[in-house]
């Protein structure tokens, strides 16, 4: 009678789960084993959601390869620092020692050395001093090779620079947040307004000196800048023409490498907003799922 009571009793609160067990309400398990592969519907829409990726606790997280620093690399340009301060030492010595074999104007012999080592390493040649020996010439022919190599170089480590670029931007995104700061082109920019500031300079800087020390006209001395047509016949003339054409050189390689960033950042950035502002389609689910498993995480 008292079970048949508390039975016929109203219940004041919804069924537990032991009371839909005992009323044999359930018929089958509430989880089911992650072992046993479940039928999938051969038919009907597709429908995907979206996991958070579980992580293993029994890993270490250092194992993992994308929390793995990459090894120490070392300095980009400290090896082409070294070549240049061999061949600029080897090459002020060899030219020193053959100077009497050059033809052309003469003023210091180790003004002249350093001279023509740096004419010949930048390629400009002006032609006011040349080599007169078939010696010299095919010595200047080795230093010509050489100094193309070591502008090789530099331009290596500049293509080296920019891919490194790429990858901080593609695997270093976190947030949307991260990738527009990593397309941010306000400080490329004003680094090419600062470089195209001082290639101005130098340029206003070669054509006084040319119109004023060395008295050509102005047209002259402006053509002179860009061609080498005349050239620096004084040895004041040599001594600016020694740290002129250096960095002449310098500024307008990194008057295009910041020029190439700059397109290339801007570029970066109108593919990251229209990846962030695109809407997702199920096409991008599908091709998510590589498992098959209709869940993308």
């Amino acid at each position: 009678m008292a079970n048949n009571s508390i039975q016929e009793a109203p219940l004041d609160h919804p069924p537990t789960l032991f009371d839909m067990i005992a009323d044999n309400s359930i018929h089958k398990a509430l989880l089911a084993r992650p072992t046993v592969l479940t039928v999938k519907p051969s038919e009907g829409p597709i429908q995907l959601r979206r996991c958070m990726p579980t992580l293993d606790p029994h890993r270490n997280p250092t194992e993992h390869s994308s929390l793995i620093p990459p090894p120490p690399r070392p300095g980009k340009f400290r090896r082409v620092t070294f070549l240049l301060c061999v061949y600029l030492i080897v090459g002020v010595i060899i030219f020193y020692l053959v100077m009497d074999q050059m033809s052309g104007t003469r003023t210091n012999r180790v003004l002249d050395a350093i001279y023509l080592v740096i004419v010949t390493m930048t390629s400009v040649g002006c032609g006011d001093l040349v080599p007169n020996s078939d010696t010299t010439k095919l010595i200047a022919c080795a230093f010509v090779f050489t100094g193309v190599a070591i502008v090789g170089t530099y331009l290596s480590k500049l293509a080296d620079h920019m891919i490194e670029k790429q990858e901080v931007f593609f695997k270093a995104t976190q947030s949307e947040a991260n990738m527009l700061s990593l397309c941010d082109t306000s400080r490329i920019k004003y680094k090419l307004y600062t470089v195209s500031l001082l290639l101005g300079v130098d340029v206003v800087a070669g054509t006084v000196f040319l119109w004023k020390v060395e008295k050509m006209s102005l047209v002259d001395s402006f053509y002179c800048v860009f061609y080498g047509d005349k050239s620096f016949p004084s040895k004041l003339g040599r001594v600016f023409a020694i740290f002129w054409i250096i960095t002449s050189t310098i500024i307008m390689a990194q008057f295009f490498e910041y020029l190439t960033d700059f397109y290339t950042e801007r570029r970066q950035k109108a593919i990251a907003k229209w990846l962030l502002t695109r809407d997702l389609t199920t096409i991008d689910l599908e091709r998510a799922d590589l498992d098959g498993d209709r869940q993308v995480g």
